[in-house]
Parts: structure tokens; sequence; C-alpha cells
């Protein structure tokens, strides 16, 4: 049996087997790349950072000039009575929204209507006393693209600069790549952001560096501070990278990931430091604590603006 088989999707405003859930082949998504996304978990009954996700949804497809046919508090519910119907505790969720059908011209015009999608498959919850997973990295040679490009501050369905990125790391046998800017400074990893760690202070690139708003990197900066930590966003050069103590990349669905190597390099000890191993420790109690997100089966209080 396979795992789709029984949940439902949400598809145009209706609850739907997810085998019938179901878009045109003229849809500018699948033709050009014309939306954007959101990749959200669920995790012991809480939907983390849910207000959050749904907010950075907003501010993407705002950058794309692209209208989103529910209001945010009919998106949240809708993915929340998804879950619902779905049952369990632990979710990988991912709501997209495109131009919707047109013809097969790049002209935006065409599309009358825009698609919406909410999907949801189940995941192992990330046990609160384990350890981080590692990756061994490569530097890519592929460079991250531009704030004045197609920027990665949004969150688009066109991943292409990460997955020839991720091509590359698996071709030379590594997990991921970290993708440099324009400039040779460390932007971020193919679907994370990047942390790196030396003599107890913790260095997490601008946004100038053409990373994504992430989220969770966000939150893992909160957690870092709680403990004292001395956190801050500041350029990182390759060298700085393959002189630190601990890296770890951080993520919503990867949560917290200590990179071990780089390019054959040992990082640190080759195995997650006191750092790593206390920040994924805190960030995995956050991702089930109903103060960091949204209760399943709650109806969230949505603040000013949200």
């Amino acid at each position: 049996m396979s795992l789709k088989e029984g949940l439902t999707a949400f598809l145009n405003g209706k609850f739907v087997p997810l085998s019938e859930a179901k878009v045109s082949v003229l849809d500018h998504g699948l033709l050009y790349g014309d939306g954007v996304f959101e990749g959200i978990v669920a995790q012991r009954g809480v939907v983390f950072q849910l207000l959050e996700h749904i907010d950075r949804l907003f501010q993407s497809a705002r950058y794309l000039d692209l209208t989103i046919p529910l209001s945010r508090e009919q998106l949240i519910e809708a993915l929340l009575e998804l879950l619902r119907r779905n049952g369990g505790q632990n979710y990988y969720i991912r709501v997209i929204v495109t131009r919707g059908p047109g013809d097969l011209s790049i002209d935006p015009r065409s599309c009358r209507e825009p698609t919406l999608a909410i999907i949801a498959e189940p995941i192992e919850a990330l046990a609160e006393d384990g350890e981080p997973r590692t990756a061994r990295l490569i530097f890519s040679s592929y460079r991250r693209d531009s704030v004045d490009a197609t920027t990665h501050e949004a969150k688009t369905l066109n991943y292409l600069n990460s997955i020839l990125a991720k091509i590359e790391a698996i071709r030379y046998g590594y997990d991921d790549a970290i993708l440099l800017d324009r400039q040779g400074l460390v932007s971020e990893c193919t679907a994370t952001n990047i942390f790196i760690a030396r003599e107890g202070r913790l260095k997490t690139p601008p946004f100038s560096s053409g990373i994504l708003h992430g989220i969770t990197r966000r939150v893992v900066m909160e957690l870092a501070r709680r403990e004292g930590l001395d956190v801050r966003e500041a350029t990182v050069t390759p060298f700085e990278a393959l002189q630190a103590e601990e890296i770890f990349l951080t993520g919503t669905r990867a949560g917290l990931v200590a990179a071990v190597e780089i390019a054959g390099r040992r990082i640190g000890e080759g195995r997650p430091g006191p750092i790593t191993r206390l920040l994924y420790r805190k960030l995995v109690a956050a991702m089930g604590d109903p103060s960091f997100g949204v209760p399943i089966y709650e109806q969230p209080k949505l603040t000013k603006g949200q």
C-alpha cells in the first residue's frame, strides 16, 4: 500500500483524495515555474511556525505579483482541517500557489485563475534525545542567484539553481553543496541555511548573500541567544568555513543537520559538536511546543496583520 493511499489533499477550494489531486499540463507552475510554495512541518501535533510560514508565502506571492485566492485565515483553516482529516501527529506539509492554467506563452495574463494546493505526507518525529543527522558538503561551482535576479529571498517554484548544485554534490559522492554568492562569499546550501561556530560564537550569512529568509534559521538564532551564545549575521568566506570548529544547517524539513566535512576536509572533530548538539535538542523541543506553532486541533489566534 502506498503512503499516498487514503490521504486527502486540498485543491482549489475542495478536499479530494490525494490520488485524484491533479493540475492541468497548461498550468504555468509546471510550464514556467511560475508560483510559490511553503514547506511546513507538524511535530507531535503542533504545526511549527505556521503563522510565520503563511506570512512568508504571501510575501513571496507579492514579489511575483501573484494573487493567493484565499485569505490568511482561510488558508490556515484549510491546512489545519486537512491535517485533521488525515489524522496523525507528524506531517510534512506543502502549500503551493501557481499562476494557474493558461496558454503556451510566457504571458501571465493568459492565466485566469491561480491554482492552490495543500498536500501532506506522514513523517517520523525527530527524537528530542536523539542526535542530529550529519552531512558531507562541497563548495558548488554554481553561484547562488543574486538578489537582483531570481532571488531566493522569495520561495518560488524555480529551484533549478539548487537542483544543479545538488546534482553536482551527488555526482562527486557528497550529500549537499554550499553555494557561494557572486562575490564568492558563502550563501547557503541547496535547501538549508548555514551557520558556522568558532570560539563559542555563531555566524550566519546575511540576506544580502541571496539566502532564503529562513524561518527555522530565525528560531535557531533566538534559541541560541536564550542560551547566552553570541550570534551574528555577517559575511562568511570559504576560508572561514574551512576553519570552523562546527558547522550546521537549518531548514524546516531538515531541522538541524551537522556538517562534518567540506570537500574531504574534516570540520572540527568530524562529528556534531557541543553547540550543534545543544541547539538540535532545543530546536526539536521547540518544534513540538505550542508556543512555537499552532496545535492541529486548536483554533489559532491570529495577531494583527496576519
